[in-house]
């Protein structure tokens, strides 16, 4: 087991186990009390935990066509109530999970990501969708997986919001790192075919939160927290150490004026130098 963060709240830890005698990776995520969530898998629900949980090559086929064997066995494995938990599948190694909060005053966002866009990158509704759901089956494995949190009581319609800021905000590191289509290197990526997100409200306790776009100051601590966790759970699928990412975030996009080094046009940019926040 690996701690990732704890409050008097909010405990998040990777749990390394087994599914089916093949070794699997999840990020567990429990509140001392029921929280207001969203799934986009699932819609609205009371929860205590919310999970991310990784899967080799060999297990997806399965999860594939038996997702809700797969989700029943993985709650009994971890010991948690279906009732009371929503689960992300992802493909993306749970040891490249990246972990950002942003803080300001009294307020509190936690953001939760894993990425891989190797092979399922696309620019949606310009590439083709060939996927077509018959009977509620023909998902698979989700590949940017994204978990916001909050001590604020977002309403209904805030945490709806909050999808939608969280989208942008993933676009944003997918343009800053300069993500091509797997299908289509020609067209910039928006995402890939099979992300998911959840988002967690605070407890009645919080502040009430009612909008939460980018004119709003909880928006921009969302949308922060979630375009540097997407670019550094990018950059940590693609090989790269944390050492490495602390550096080109402070040695990239210097400006003109304090004689430092400009930046170069974006066609011409490696990916680290594409990293500028």
């Amino acid at each position: 087991m690996k701690k990732i963060f704890e409050s008097e709240d909010i405990k998040a830890r990777i749990v390394y186990h087994k599914y089916r005698a093949t070794p699997v990776k999840t990020l567990v995520i429990s509140f001392s009390n029921r929280r207001r969530a969203l799934s986009s898998r699932d819609g609205f629900k009371e929860v205590k935990v919310v999970c991310n949980n990784y899967n080799p090559p060999s297990l997806w086929e399965h999860i594939v066509h038996e997702w809700k064997t797969h989700q029943e066995e993985l709650m009994r494995n971890l010991s948690l109530s279906d009732e009371e938990t929503f689960i992300l599948v992802t493909a993306a190694d749970m040891d490249n999970l990246s972990f950002k909060k942003e803080v300001f005053d009294g307020l509190e966002v936690y953001a939760f990501v894993t990425a891989d866009v190797e092979t399922n990158a696309m620019r949606i509704g310009v590439d083709r969708g060939t996927s077509l759901e018959r009977d509620g089956k023909f998902e698979t494995i989700g590949t940017i997986n994204i978990i916001v949190l909050t001590n604020a009581y977002l309403s209904d319609g805030a945490m709806v919001r909050s999808v939608i800021t969280a989208t942008e905000a993933k676009v944003i590191a997918l343009q800053d790192l300069n993500i091509r289509s797997s299908y289509n290197p020609s067209h910039q990526a928006t995402g890939t075919g099979t992300d998911n997100m959840i988002v967690v409200s605070g407890d009645a306790k919080g502040e009430r939160i009612n909008y939460v776009g980018g004119h709003s100051k909880m928006g921009e601590m969302m949308a922060k927290a979630v375009t540097s966790a997407t670019k550094e759970a990018i950059l940590y699928s693609k090989g790269y150490k944390r050492g490495d990412i602390n550096y080109i975030q402070k040695n990239v996009y210097h400006d003109k004026e304090n004689g430092r080094k400009e930046p170069k046009d974006r066609g011409e940019m490696s990916l680290p130098d594409r990293l500028h926040c």
